[in-house]
């Protein structure tokens, strides 16, 4: 099958219904394998899969290589969304660092790397408390009339942040957690989202492979993966989360699906502006996860995954607390 097209905002920006989040290729979810990892971009590509995602800080800076290299030739079929935002250091991350001369610093570097002109969309990775967000959206405005960006987004800042930065230049997407795992944003920024013509780029919508249903504890995975320091795949939290999710599990039963897709199914029949981001590094993965738009839910197993996995029903917090401190809510 190829995947069906949606639009991502008010502003112009067409992508395809499922993306494809690329962080894992080169950090967080154990070793990467760069040969695999090129050929799921370029079978994510045949299937009509052609919104990537990425961001200097994956790596850092290695996962943007990873794609210019996987582009060659490509670079025209694709829709490329990249980040800035943090200060990193001896390739570490330090903080935050939205400064306007940090962002055009960034932009340069991140389109070098990417082997291209432009960015089709930018994202701000977290919002800088000390920068203020006009600032940010004035000089990502300056990129997109010099050709360098074509659309601006923010990932994981707040209602007052978006009406900011929205008045300042329109804001095409937000990127934030959300899925049947997390759904944090229904009470304040989807309705605003709506209200502004803003698109949803949801990432971690597998629950960060919770919902896959192959799952393990925390202390079952190596140091190098980040699922290690998760609360949700910590003791009682576990426990609890997993009997929390076998509604995804009996459904996927019924249908002859697996869970994963149910959890994708579930996003692409909520919102018609949501576009979820899966991330693979593998092909297995990706076209597996693409099937998912195939799938169609109906009333009573919308009703039946809204009712038992209904916000607040996770046990244990998104992030820990050094985490939840960046995310601006």
């Amino acid at each position: 099958m190829t995947l069906p097209a949606r639009k991502l905002g008010n502003q112009g920006l067409t992508v395809s219904a499922i993306g494809l989040g690329c962080m894992g290729m080169s950090q967080s979810y154990g070793p990467a394998d760069e040969a695999e990892s090129i050929a799921t971009v370029h079978r994510a590509i045949e299937l009509g899969c052609t919104f990537l995602d990425t961001a200097e800080v994956y790596g850092p800076f290695v996962n943007e290589e990873l794609l210019g290299r996987a582009l060659a030739g490509k670079r025209d079929q694709v829709t490329l969304a990249t980040k800035f935002g943090f200060k990193i250091v001896d390739g570490k991350t330090a903080g935050t660092d939205s400064r306007p001369e940090h962002i055009r610093e960034v932009v340069d570097a991140s389109l070098k790397r990417l082997r291209t002109d432009h960015i089709d969309l930018l994202y701000q990775h977290r919002v800088d408390r000390n920068v203020p967000i006009e600032d940010v959206a004035g000089t990502v405005g300056d990129l997109v009339k010099q050709g360098k960006v074509r659309f601006l987004g923010l990932s994981e800042a707040g209602v007052e942040t978006i009406r900011r930065a929205h008045a300042v230049h329109p804001i095409t997407a937000l990127q934030s957690e959300y899925s049947l795992w997390e759904r944090n944003l229904e009470q304040g920024i989807i309705p605003l989202l709506h209200e502004l013509g803003i698109g949803l780029v949801a990432f971690s919508p597998l629950g960060r492979g919770f919902l896959t249903g192959e799952v393990k504890r925390a202390e079952d995975y190596p140091d190098t993966d980040f699922r290690r320091n998760d609360p949700r795949y910590q003791g009682k939290n576990y426990d609890a989360n997993v009997q929390a999710a076998q509604v995804v599990r009996d459904i996927a039963t019924s249908l002859h699906a697996k869970p994963g897709q149910i959890a994708l199914a579930w996003i692409l029949r909520k919102d018609q502006h949501i576009v979820p981001i899966p991330g693979t590094k593998r092909r297995s993965y990706l076209e597996e996860n693409i099937a998912a738009a195939s799938l169609a839910l109906d009333d009573a197993q919308m009703k039946a995954l809204d009712e038992a996995l209904a916000p607040g029903s996770i046990s244990g917090p998104r992030y820990n607390d050094k985490m939840m401190a960046m995310v601006d809510r």
